[in-house]
């Protein structure tokens, strides 16, 4: 087979970046290293991969070459320097934080984060002495404002989930650069197909490919994607000094893969990468769809005399709807969010629909519904559900890839009942 002659498109990406069947059996779709640990034929010859003097696999906590060709793939859809896949998106913000942030320091973030980041920023973290600022996604200025000598690290989500607000990146980056930041972008819920947050600005992507990467409900797993745009030189992260020496540029991918993941277990199993490849590939097709059916959902809600606030980026009534046309190319995600006037409505409604299943996840190819404020935000008090657009009147739709019409039919029918 014959190399290209320029580089792919992103959405060819998603299908040839990083394989070809040249680099292991004629095999079309990567095969599945289903093997803890990998052999040698001489004691120097596994001395010299552990000291990292010659590439290979020595233990698939550490490293697989599954695992790896997921890795590759990332790296090239988000020209990145390098990606790490671990065990799931928290794992992915998890193992981040700790490879940046000690005792005594501190991350600034938008407080309108899913509800596990939040916990995992405000409950979890806190044992460890890592304190975390909470600030208006939608406000660059009060990014600037919470930034201390303490902080190691700015991070927001490209649309907050579940309260739908579109951070300026942008804009954020300058502020957090200005400093001497990184800027962390959790781009889950708009996947490489509708931002590449690199481009604006954004120094570390986080993804969990559990989401929309996956696409199917069958596969756990989180990547990170250094940029190589962010200097790691400087005292400021001395978990990174002894693999500066050694590793240089590559400094935060070498101390996330041979001391954080490592120490911390949070490996990714190589069946899970093979599935999470494999949603991959139909990645571009598949969000095509789901923006397209999203978009006619909330049009629908907005419109509906029973629905008391339909939220959407794509919609003209969203506040941030002209940065979010421009950052995201005119497509907006698959999450809308409706309002209903109570609690007991909102479980009418969710009770009675049929086509839409009632479960805590999102990014599948199949509808889905959730009341936030009894499920994924229920350990969160007051003050956090307010940050994150939680009322007890909320639900939130992800939706999925079937006919448009069905999806419709069924949202008019449980309405109709309340």
């Amino acid at each position: 087979m014959q190399a290209f002659d320029k580089p792919l498109r992103l959405e060819s990406q998603f299908i040839h970046g990083g394989y070809s069947p040249a680099q292991g059996d004629r095999a079309d779709a990567r095969a599945i290293a289903q093997s803890t640990a990998f052999a040698y034929d001489t004691a120097e010859e596994l001395e010299s991969v552990f000291a990292g003097r010659d590439a290979g696999f020595v233990y698939s906590r550490i490293a697989n070459p599954t695992v790896a060709a997921l890795e590759a793939r990332f790296k090239i859809i988000e020209d990145g320097l390098g990606a790490i896949a671990v065990s799931s998106g928290m794992a992915a913000i998890s193992s981040l934080a700790l490879a940046l942030a000690g005792g005594g320091d501190e991350i600034v973030a938008g407080n309108s984060l899913f509800g596990g980041t939040c916990s995992l920023f405000k409950h979890t973290l806190s044992r460890y002495g890592i304190g975390v600022r909470f600030v208006d996604a939608a406000k660059p200025a009060a990014f600037r404002d919470a930034i201390g000598e303490a902080t190691r690290l700015v991070f927001v989500e490209s649309i907050g989930n579940p309260k739908l607000d579109v951070p300026d990146i942008a804009a954020i980056a300058a502020v957090a650069h200005a400093r001497g930041l990184p800027l962390v972008v959790d781009s889950t819920v708009t996947t490489p197909l509708l931002v590449q947050p690199k481009k604006l600005g954004a120094d570390i992507i986080i993804h969990s490919a559990s989401k929309f990467i996956n696409g199917h409900g069958n596969a756990i797993g989180g990547v990170i994607v250094d940029a190589g745009s962010f200097d790691w030189g400087g005292d400021r992260f001395p978990l990174l000094a002894p693999f500066r020496a050694r590793a240089g540029q590559f400094a935060l991918l070498a101390a996330l893969r041979n001391r954080i993941c490592r120490d911390f277990g949070c490996c990714l199993a190589p069946f899970n990468a093979f599935l999470l490849s494999m949603g991959l590939e139909s990645l571009g097709v598949r969000m095509e769809r789901h923006c397209a059916n999203a978009a006619a959902v909330a049009a629908f809600l907005a419109a509906h005399a029973k629905v008391g606030e339909t939220r959407y980026p794509g919609l003209i009534s969203h506040p941030e709807h002209d940065l979010a046309k421009r950052q995201f190319g005119g497509r907006y995600g698959a999450m809308v969010t409706l309002r209903l006037g109570g609690k007991a409505r909102c479980f009418s409604f969710i009770n009675r629909l049929r086509l839409a299943k009632n479960m805590a996840h999102l990014g599948d190819a199949r509808t889905m519904v959730v009341h936030p404020g009894s499920t994924i935000c229920r350990e969160l008090d007051h003050g956090e559900r307010a940050a994150m657009g939680v009322s007890d009147d909320l639900v939130r739709l992800s939706i999925g890839i079937e006919d448009p019409a069905d999806i419709l039919e069924d949202l008019e029918q449980a309405l109709a009942a309340l």
